[in-house]
């Protein structure tokens, strides 16, 4: 078992894979994480999370400066999330703790995770986060990659009966509440589909947001996704899959466009779309049509990027298999193919490189615990 004080030295923590503290005053309580179970690989994703979520440094921020008082640590600027190197990183690594509590309940990370999640998600945290949002200049912070997981953070708490859960939801409200007003002014404004790889891609941000609506109940705040999707992507063709992955990738611009189009078309649209879209997808079963990319080097933050590209197609096929009719001659080759990349990705998921694994475990949970599937 691995114990972390949450005021040790910075040299201790990283020798350890423990969690940094922004302030070693606030952290007198000690916080074990237990060792992974052979069998439950989704502990080692845990523990992952667990480990940066609150580990400030290495950090790379975001951050508009007014004026000399913005100078100041990450911790100080976004205090729920600073961890895992970067804001965005730092949502969903809580988003994983939230979804290994509600589908491994019997998991020997609990303890360790609720402690995590009620010191990230007071009051105060939150309405810092928010007061940051809403300063001068910030008005497209996170937008769509960052927003979009933190509205699926959200969902994943609305989803429990859990009182803990359902309380932790009500404090992030106030955030929640000003992205959704942000995204549904900039929605109008996009003229334009976002096609790259990375993370302003649209595409990939849309599904998510679209899960969060219809969890939530937004009705209105869905069908002005799904409007906005179906005006970017119903005519769209022949997408260029031969041209993926690029360099540094970790979303598929065409197969995360097929699986945000399969949550806004009825299943017989969907499976005509998808013959024009992706005319590439065999009838045989077969997977070369689409191979895994290549990380030649797991330290560089931007190649790695690729571990990332296995895991998210991955998921993406599974998705679109599950849209089409039973007996579609697609669904072996999805399948198959989507497996070829998972057994790549997940084999890539350590905590040897911090460049992979401050971010790499969330990919690999969204994909093992099927979140995009079971949104449907």
């Amino acid at each position: 078992m691995l114990k972390l004080s949450m005021g040790v030295a910075l040299a201790s923590l990283m020798l350890l894979g423990a969690c940094g503290s922004p302030d070693a005053s606030q952290d007198t309580d000690e916080v074990t994480i237990p060792a992974a179970r052979p069998d439950a690989v989704n502990d080692r994703f845990a523990r992952l999370a667990l480990t940066c979520v609150h580990k400030e440094y290495p950090n790379k921020i975001s951050h508009v400066l007014n004026d000399a008082g913005d100078a100041r640590t990450p911790a100080q600027l976004t205090p729920a999330f600073y961890g895992c190197f970067d804001w965005h990183s730092s949502v969903h690594g809580h988003w994983l703790l939230v979804r290994i509590l509600k589908t491994d309940p019997q998991s020997p990370m609990k303890p360790a995770i609720l402690a995590a999640l009620d010191r990230s998600f007071t009051k105060d945290n939150i309405a810092a986060e928010l007061n940051y949002i809403e300063a001068e200049g910030r008005k497209g912070f996170e937008r769509p990659y960052g927003t979009a997981w933190l509205l699926q953070l959200v969902s994943e708490l609305d989803e429990s009966d859990d009182p803990k859960l359902k309380a932790w939801r009500e404090t992030l409200r106030p955030l929640e509440d000003r992205i959704v007003v942000e995204t549904q002014a900039w929605l109008p404004k996009l003229a334009y589909p976002i096609r790259l790889g990375t993370h302003n891609q649209s595409a990939f941000a849309f599904g998510l947001m679209i899960d969060y609506a219809r969890q939530t109940g937004n009705a209105a705040f869905e069908k002005q996704l799904a409007d906005k999707a179906l005006e970017f992507h119903r005519a769209d063709i022949n997408c260029p899959l031969a041209y993926e992955p690029s360099g540094e990738d970790f979303l598929s611009p065409c197969l995360m466009e097929a699986d945000l189009m399969r949550r806004v078309m009825p299943q017989a649209e969907f499976a005509a779309w998808l013959g024009r879209f992706l005319p590439q997808i065999p009838a045989d079963g077969s997977t070369g049509w689409l191979v895994p990319g290549e990380v030649r080097d797991p330290t560089d933050g931007k190649l790695v990027h690729l571990d990332g590209v296995n895991l998210s197609r991955a998921w993406a096929m599974e998705g679109i298999a599950s849209a089409l009719p039973k007996g579609d001659a697609r669904i072996p080759a999805l399948l198959a193919t989507s497996k070829a990349h998972a057994t790549s990705g997940l084999a890539a998921v350590s905590d040897a490189n911090y460049e992979g694994s401050h971010w790499l475990g969330s990919f690999a949970t969204y994909l093992t615990t099927k979140r995009g599937v079971a949104s449907r």
